[in-house]
């Protein structure tokens, strides 16, 4: 066999490999999905209103940095999230920048990072950063999110019960999964127009 039919056949083979793989990776989100289904129907979560953040679970902040909040409604994209998300989500605003605030109950990997978000919305990233933030010793991870001409700064932090700061989600998801943080946790992330 010649190195042209060695190359053809390996690549052959790595294709079908792959058109295998697909499928299961499929299934399984599939299966995923009719399990928190077939929970959530267990628990008579499956007919409920999509969940928002709710004063049951943590009384919404009246103030961010200063400058009094208020509620807004969440977006269909957000409410199609909030249905399977394992926690609560707001969105409010100050008239100068958007806060979004997640409480999460457990370890879950619906909990992603907002340039993932962006991205999936047609967002271009740039600037990403760690940041000290004025009057605080807390860290976020901050980045520049543009498209259409629009560009929005974005920061974002992890908290948990005791305090303690992530940066991105894959730490705290190994932290809370090993037990080192503890929830609740409270993600927040902070839009401001540019």
């Amino acid at each position: 066999m010649n190195l042209l039919e060695n190359r053809f056949l390996n690549r052959v083979l790595h294709k079908a490999l792959w058109a295998a793989v697909l499928p299961l990776c499929a299934l399984a989100g599939v299966a995923q999905i009719a399990t928190d289904h077939r929970r959530d129907a267990d628990s008579g979560l499956a007919d409920a209103a999509p969940r928002t953040f709710t004063t049951t679970a943590r009384e919404l902040p009246t103030q961010w940095r200063g400058a009094t909040l208020r509620p807004l409604a969440l977006s269909d994209v957000e409410l199609r999230f909030a249905k399977h998300f394992p926690g609560t989500v707001a969105r409010m605003t100050d008239d100068k920048q958007t806060l979004v605030l997640r409480t999460v109950n457990q370890p879950t990997r619906m909990l992603h990072p907002a340039t993932d978000c962006y991205r999936g919305l047609g967002y271009r990233i740039r600037d990403e950063q760690l940041e000290v933030q004025a009057n605080s010793q807390d860290r976020w991870r901050c980045f520049v999110a543009q498209r259409n001409g629009r560009s929005v700064r974005v920061c974002e932090r992890i908290e948990d019960a005791n305090g303690q700061g992530f940066t991105d989600t894959s730490s705290w998801y190994w932290a809370s999964i090993a037990g080192q943080s503890h929830g609740p946790w409270k993600a927040i992330t902070v839009a401001t127009p540019l």
